[in-house]
């Protein structure tokens, strides 16, 4: 019975720590668009080129 448990136990961790990677990765693809368009349609202000953030 104990090693039964084990094995679910295993598999659960595995299936959640692959469920959040699978989700990390949407993350950063959507993080990574958003720095491009923001990128690509930063502001020029007087010649100068602007940054499209505030940090």
């Amino acid at each position: 019975m104990v090693p039964l448990l084990l094995v679910l136990l295993l598999a659960l961790i595995l299936f959640g720590a692959g469920f959040a990677l699978k989700a990390l990765w949407w993350i950063a693809v959507i993080v990574l668009v958003v720095w491009v368009v923001g990128f690509l349609v930063r502001p020029t202000t007087g010649g100068k080129r602007g940054r499209w953030y505030r940090w």
